[in-house]
């Protein structure tokens, strides 16, 4: 499961809204290699779910991550901060042992 927290919910609604994106647009969220610390995430709206892909729901948003990058996400929370010190989507991953000072990346 991937959890959304409040903050989140509410940034997605506002884009959504703001951005002419599809009503029926979900969040896509997954893993790639690369960063400082081996893995970055990545976060998109999407319209297509693929065969493979695991299909959340929280807090009323929808989130589809892959089979793959599930093994690496599981559990993590999508969060928001529109604070002075830097504004944008975080993920609070508990199955990461490392991550960078910007929070981008991380490593199992």
């Amino acid at each position: 499961m991937i959890h959304v927290s409040e903050e989140a919910k509410t940034e997605i609604s506002r884009l959504k809204s703001e951005d002419k994106i599809a009503k029926e647009a979900f969040i896509r969220v997954g893993v790639k290699g690369g960063g400082c610390s081996g893995l970055s995430y990545q976060l998109d709206f999407d319209v297509e779910s693929k065969e493979d892909d695991k299909v959340f729901e929280d807090n009323g948003v929808t989130i589809v991550v892959d089979k793959k990058s599930f093994l690496y996400l599981v559990g993590t929370t999508l969060d928001f901060s529109g604070g002075l010190n830097g504004k944008g989507f975080s993920f609070v991953n508990p199955n990461a042992s490392r991550t960078c000072g910007c929070g981008e990346s991380f490593a199992i």
